[in-house]
């Protein structure tokens, strides 16, 4: 092609323009022929080019989707090792937390076992401190008891002898034949029989109290003159702090409804609460007068009634010191006692307070004031 293009120039310097053109054509067609392979060439080389490009891709998309698929799978892997750590994990805390909860059943049970070998010791202890307390009042009472039986069997030894004699005197009239005497004298025999009787039941009913008080409830209900039931341990509890200090006096004040029915009651759980509300009023009235002066009468006045709601009720007040404002709420309760030690249990006013509200369906008050007095009430409802 070169060689051509000198051909051509030479021929031109010699103005043989025919040949000169003749060599120009023949070096197109040669640069149109080498053009065509150069392009032919390009195009392969595109094409190789963009061929391998493609495959590059196509690597790149198989090494990309390898990376991916690698990636997921790694991250599975992950995932599923995560989650059977946190199974192990779960099971390890479930199977500590199983040990824990059978330790803490066992302690449970080893503190319930416990707690009702306590409840049954309390229980014990509370029925030994209440039998205590019984006996213990019953300890006080028992020269007042004494006072109170021998006032009935002096009478009914005297009318007992005078019945004799009076039987004598009838034996002798019959034997004369003195009809009219006879019956005179049957009639007072009758009069001092009927003396002996009553004053006979009455030591009996005395007996009966001392001996209800002593023993635990039957919780037998039966029908109670209110009245007698009240007075009895009024004289019993009076007689009994008079029998422990021969100097104390007081003066004791009734005032019985005496149309109060009978009522249904068990006997011996009033009974001992009328005698715990008369003990603590003498005892009020007694610590008073050791520190009054000597214009101070101790009294304690006994009133039963029948409340406006029906029912019956019976109150028991004293002149005492009365109850500190501070200690009001608590006097009620187990245990609590003002009383020095070796002096009163702390079970007096608990006990009475669980016979009326809980035994009797009724309420215990108190009204009270420092320095007066106080009174304590009792209500029950008609059963």
């Amino acid at each position: 092609m070169l060689v051509t293009l000198l051909l051509t120039d030479v021929f031109k310097s010699k103005n043989d323009y025919k040949q000169a053109y003749d060599y120009q054509q023949i070096m197109l067609k040669a640069q149109d022929s080498l053009f065509s392979q150069q392009k032919t060439l390009q195009v392969q080389n595109l094409t190789f080019n963009e061929q391998q490009r493609q495959d590059e891709l196509k690597a790149a998309a198989v090494a990309y989707q390898n990376k991916v698929r690698f990636y997921a799978l790694t991250g599975i892997l992950g995932v599923v090792v995560l989650i059977l750590v946190i199974l192990w994990f779960n099971n390890s805390n479930r199977k500590k937390a199983n040990r824990l909860l059978h330790q803490r059943n066992e302690q449970i049970e080893q503190q319930h076992k416990a707690l009702e070998k306590t409840l049954l010791e309390l229980t014990a202890t509370q029925t030994q401190l209440v039998q205590r307390e019984k006996m213990a009042s019953l300890g006080e009472l028992t020269a007042g008891i004494a006072h109170e039986i021998q006032n009935p069997l002096n009478f009914v030894n005297n009318f007992s002898e005078v019945t004799i004699e009076l039987a004598n005197d009838l034996r002798e009239e019959l034997k004369q034949g003195d009809i009219a005497e006879a019956e005179n004298i049957a009639a007072d025999m009758v009069k001092n029989l009927e003396k002996i009787n009553h004053h006979g039941k009455r030591a009996d009913f005395i007996v009966k109290g001392m001996l209800q008080h002593s023993r635990t409830s039957t919780g037998e209900k039966q029908l109670t003159n209110i009245n007698v039931l009240a007075d009895e341990f009024l004289k019993l509890s009076y007689h009994g702090l008079r029998a422990k200090d021969k100097n104390f006096n007081a003066e004791l004040i009734t005032h019985f409804d005496q149309s109060l029915p009978a009522v249904n009651i068990v006997q011996q759980d009033i009974g001992r609460v009328l005698l715990n509300l008369f003990n603590n009023a003498f005892y009020a009235i007694a610590q008073k007068a050791k520190s009054a002066g000597p214009g101070y009468k101790p009294t304690v006045t006994v009133t039963t009634f029948t409340p406006p709601s029906g029912g019956w009720g019976a109150s028991v007040r004293d002149n005492g010191n009365g109850i500190p404002d501070s200690i009001k709420d608590k006097i009620m309760q187990p245990f609590f006692t003002t009383k020095p030690t070796g002096e009163g249990t702390g079970l007096g006013l608990s006990l009475s307070y669980e016979i009326v509200v809980k035994g009797h369906g009724g309420n215990l008050t108190v009204d009270t004031t420092e320095g007066e007095g106080s009174e304590f009430t009792v209500y029950l409802p008609t059963i």
